[in-house]
């Protein structure tokens, strides 16, 4: 005979382990940051160009859906915005990065302009298997993605590298041009002086102390530069940032600052002499520089058309070209699998119960009895 007390510690036994077990991995920033101690940021970076560049080469979109982003923008308080950017990996993984615009953080807040998370689900059941942080990851990302167009695109024997806009993806522009061009000198150019003055300190821990970094004038910067990179927080409508005038004529632009309707900084008129080149054509029209353009005729191949056929653009790295980068999930999935590769060979991040799992699913009290 069994009494009530084993009766009952059998039945909650059996209960317990009838309910499934949900859990996600969260990487904290600490998690980051000692997955970058590990591997290195040089590595990373490379690993990141390279994995993105087959992500590029294998891109299919009827297997791989990305959405044009959405969200929210606002005047008030402070000029912003929150998007989300998705992407559907059929049979494999859906992800969603959320992500934040406020210019006026680095001002009044001493928080970065850009603030992201990115998270993963399993498209079989919806669950939520990871959030990682994504500004970070949005940074490297990008940095990553203008070295993968310069290179296919840019005089391969580009020297002189002009920066407008010295904030923090001018960092990540540096790092990643670095690594695939033998540059002798960084021109820079920031709105704010005290941006401009701290930027060699900023990318100290890069090892380039061989390159010779030093500000200048818009105009200048512009006519020296072989490659010249745009990360500004320009307001809408008070593009372009630089003149189209005394350019070399194979200047390579990577415009990165467009991210919003109205906000641009290239010259129309450059752009119409150009090969422009977007990461994400249907975004870029809304949001980029291809914006700009009445006669989307004038718009090239995208980025991924042209890592999949390198020779047929080859070319054109002796002529003006363009890449407007507004961001593409693609590249936000490469890196955050990356990092959650690095998570798991490391054993780092911590793993929750976030969703509610119960042994009665059509109960959805029954966990709390």
């Amino acid at each position: 005979m069994v009494s009530l007390a084993q009766s009952s510690a059998t039945t909650t036994t059996t209960t317990v382990a009838s309910i499934p077990r949900l859990q996600t991995l969260i990487l904290t920033v600490e998690d980051t940051r000692r997955i970058v101690e590990h591997v290195g940021l040089d590595r990373l970076m490379d690993e990141m160009i390279n994995r993105l560049t087959q992500a590029f080469e294998q891109f299919d979109p009827v297997k791989t859906v990305v959405p044009v982003r959405t969200g929210f923008s606002y005047e008030q308080p402070h000029v912003g915005l929150v998007e989300w950017m998705p992407l559907y990996e059929k049979h494999r993984q859906i992800m969603v990065k959320a992500v934040g615009y406020h210019p006026q953080n680095p001002g009044l807040y001493n928080l970065p302009t850009v603030l992201s998370t990115v998270s993963a689900y399993d498209p079989v059941s919806g669950h939520l298997s990871a959030v990682i942080d994504g500004t970070f990851l949005t940074a490297l990302r990008t940095g990553a993605a203008s070295a993968i167009s310069t290179k296919l695109l840019a005089s391969p024997n580009s020297q002189v590298l002009g920066l407008i806009g010295a904030g923090a993806q001018a960092v990540t522009q540096l790092h990643g041009l670095s690594r695939c061009f033998d540059l002798k000198q960084v021109l820079i150019f920031d709105s704010d002086p005290t941006v401009s003055q701290s930027f060699a300190k900023r990318v100290a821990c890069l090892g380039l102390g061989h390159l010779k970094i030093r500000q200048a004038e818009i105009n200048d910067i512009v006519a020296a530069a072989d490659i010249l990179c745009t990360a500004t927080s320009v307001d809408v409508n008070d593009g372009p940032v630089f003149h189209d005038q005394d350019l070399k004529p194979w200047l390579h632009v990577n415009a990165v600052g467009a991210d919003f309707p109205g906000k641009f900084e290239v010259p129309l008129s450059l752009l119409e002499r150009s090969f422009v080149c977007p990461d994400f054509r249907d975004q870029a029209i809304r949001e980029g520089e291809c914006q700009q353009f009445k006669d989307l005729t004038q718009i090239g191949a995208d980025l991924s058309s042209v890592v999949k056929h390198p020779e047929q653009y080859h070319h054109y790295q002796q002529t003006f070209t363009v890449f407007d980068s507004t961001g593409f999930a693609l590249e936000d999935q490469v890196a955050m699998n990356m990092l959650l590769d690095y998570a798991t060979e490391l054993q780092l991040g911590t793993l929750v119960e976030l969703e509610s799992a119960t042994a009665e699913v059509k109960n959805p009290y029954s966990f709390v009895l």
